[in-house]
C-alpha cells in the first residue's frame, strides 16, 4: 500500500503530523507492506532565499496578525509539538525559503531510496524547528546529505544547479490537481485523503479502511464478453 505525504519543511503541523502518522503506522500491523512517499509542497514560494527577521515578524508581515496573535499561535503549536516528543524553538528558527531543501530530498530518494530521502525529510524538519539552522544554506544541506549517506560535494553540485527543480515543481502541480490547499495531506493508495495533523486514531482507522479495501477483488459488473484471455482465446 502506497502512503503519499504532501508537506512543506517550512510547515510547524507537518512535523506534528509526521508523528502522529508514524505513531499509528507503527502499530499498523501490515506497516512492513507500506511504503511512505514524501512529496513537495511550499507553503510561500515567493519568500526570499532567506527572510531576515523572526518567525512573529514573518507571519505578522505576511499574514497581517498582530504580533502578540501569532505568538500565541506559536506557543499552542510548541505544545502540540512537545506532546510528540518535538521541541520547537521559535525563538531561533531561521524563516528561508524551503524550495532548494525540496530538492535535496528528491536527490536523496533517486540515489539511495525512500529511507534515505525520509531520513533527510526528518533531519530538515529537525534542523528547521529545532536546532535554528538555516535549511536554505548549501553548507546545511550538503551536512544533511552527508549524514544520509550522500557524497556532500555531490550534493553542493547538485544544488548549484537546477537538478530535481522539475520533480519538486512536479509535486507541487499534482498537489493542486488533486485538490490539495493546505499541508499535511496524506494520500492513501490514491483512495483517501487526509488533511491536516490529525490524531493518531484517525490515521489507524484510515490505515486499516485503505489496507481492506486494497485486498477486496474486483467486482464484475457484466459476463465475460468481448475480452482476451491469458492464452489467447477469445482473441
Amino acid at each position: 500500500m502506497l502512503v503519499e505525504i504532501w508537506s512543506d519543511i517550512g510547515c510547524p503541523w507537518c512535523f506534528i503530523g509526521k508523528r502522529r502518522f508514524e505513531a499509528a503506522l507503527s502499530r499498523f500491523e501490515h506497516a512492513p507492506e507500506v511504503e511512505v512517499r514524501w512529496r513537495s509542497y511550499q507553503l510561500d514560494p515567493t519568500l526570499p532565499e532567506r527572510f531576515e527577521g523572526t518567525e512573529v515578524e514573518y507571519l505578522s508581515k505576511v499574514k497581517g496578525m498582530d504580533p502578540a496573535q501569532v505568538s500565541g499561535m506559536l506557543d499552542h503549536v510548541t505544545a502540540q509539538a512537545a506532546g510528540v516528543g518535538l521541541n520547537y524553538r521559535f525563538d531561533e528558527l531561521k524563516v528561508a525559503n524551503t524550495f532548494t531543501a525540496h530538492r535535496l530530498i528528491h536527490l536523496a530518494h533517486d540515489l539511495r531510496g525512500a529511507e534515505a530521502a525520509a531520513g533527510v525529510k526528518e533531519a530538515l524538519l529537525a534542523a528547521h524547528f529545532e536546532q535554528g539552522r538555516d535549511i536554505s544554506s548549501h553548507d546545511v544541506l550538503a551536512g544533511i546529505g552527508a549524514e544520509a549517506g550522500l557524497d556532500p560535494e555531490a550534493v553542493r553540485s547538485v544544488l548549484a544547479g537546477s537538478e530535481y527543480t522539475d520533480s519538486v515543481n512536479a509535486d507541487i502541480a499534482e498537489a493542486r490537481a488533486l485538490g490539495v490547499s493546505g499541508v499535511p495531506f496524506f494520500v492513501l493508495d490514491r483512495k483517501y485523503g487526509i488533511s491536516g495533523a490529525q490524531p493518531e486514531e484517525v490515521f489507524t482507522q484510515a490505515l486499516s479502511q485503505a489496507w481492506a479495501e486494497s485486498r477486496q477483488p474486483l467486482q464484475p459488473i457484466a459476463a465475460e464478453s468481448g475480452a482476451c484471455a491469458v492464452d489467447g482465446s477469445g482473441c
